[in-house]
């Protein structure tokens, strides 16, 4: 399923995965070159449910995208799978589900479900505890090693930076392979969790454009020791853009003449889905 490996590119450098939230998605970011993919819930409610992030999106829901996704591409897939969807046992029983759909990172994090955008304010986390027993839970359950589980803290907006960053030292002697210590507020705070962990164990970078972390180009985030960056939403959030426009076009013009620039044709669709080699290859089995 995967061409790439993810654990040997965190192994050599640093990885820049663009969210994705469909198959065409996935598919037109592989075709531009990206060695990892990240699956963001946010998006998954944004599209499939029209609605915002706030606990609504089912595990099925998320299980049937990855499997969507990692059936027509074979670049690696970070997965979102917001708090394991439940306690330790749902969390198991999501780790098992995801990683038989493909996955090749699934992230868990410690907000109490239902959770929200870690970029909303109002968040509330479960006590580290309980995050750490789920987590063991996640490895326990897990059928390859190379399923990588990332452990996302929501504390810093609840309990400060400091209990954050514990949070996440306890989250890595639980058995997570990776961290990601949810918006970061200042340089400052980005440079204090990369100075505890970045050399220790892959840490990842969350983007959000008009959220709380300051945006930095993947380049920059490397150089602070980051090794995994993520631009979650802004696939979704430029879709909307487009869509707005395109539909703001026709409604007015009748037609789709003004957008045709804007726009692949017939052809051109068909190129970037390869239906002429689906169609080619079903001539093989007319006999």
């Amino acid at each position: 399923m995967q061409n790439l490996n993810l654990q040997a590119q965190l192994a050599t450098g640093a990885v820049l995965a663009p969210g994705v939230y469909d198959a065409l998605s996935a598919l037109i970011a592989e075709q531009a070159g990206f060695g990892a993919l990240y699956l963001s819930g946010a998006s998954i409610a944004y599209t499939r449910l029209g609605r915002s992030d706030i606990g609504l999106t089912t595990y099925s829901e998320v299980e049937d995208t990855l499997a969507r996704i990692t059936e027509r591409v074979a670049t690696p897939v970070i997965v979102d799978a917001d708090t394991g969807f439940g306690n330790a046992l749902n969390t198991q029983r999501t780790v098992r589900g995801l990683e038989r759909a493909g996955a090749a990172m699934i992230q868990l994090e410690d907000q109490t479900f239902p959770k929200r955008c870690g970029h909303l304010d109002g968040k509330t986390v479960v006590p580290a505890a309980e995050m750490r027993g789920k987590l063991q839970a996640a490895v326990d359950a897990r059928a390859r090693t190379s399923t990588l589980i990332l452990a996302r803290t929501d504390a810093l907006a609840v309990e400060g930076l400091d209990a954050a960053l514990d949070r996440a030292e306890s989250y890595l002697e639980a058995g997570a392979d990776a961290l990601f210590i949810e918006a970061l507020r200042t340089p400052e705070q980005m440079q204090a969790a990369c100075s505890r962990f970045a050399h220790r164990v892959p840490l990842l970078a969350n983007m959000v454009e008009g959220g709380k972390t300051p945006v930095q180009s993947a380049d920059a985030l490397t150089a602070l020791g980051f090794r995994i960056v993520i631009f979650p939403g802004g696939t979704a959030r430029a879709v909307a853009h487009t869509l707005q426009g395109y539909y703001a076009s026709l409604h007015t013009h009748g037609t789709t003449a003004p957008w045709r620039a804007g726009m692949l044709d017939f052809d051109g669709l068909n190129a970037v889905i390869g239906t002429p080699e689906l169609l080619e290859l079903g001539r093989r089995y007319e006999g």
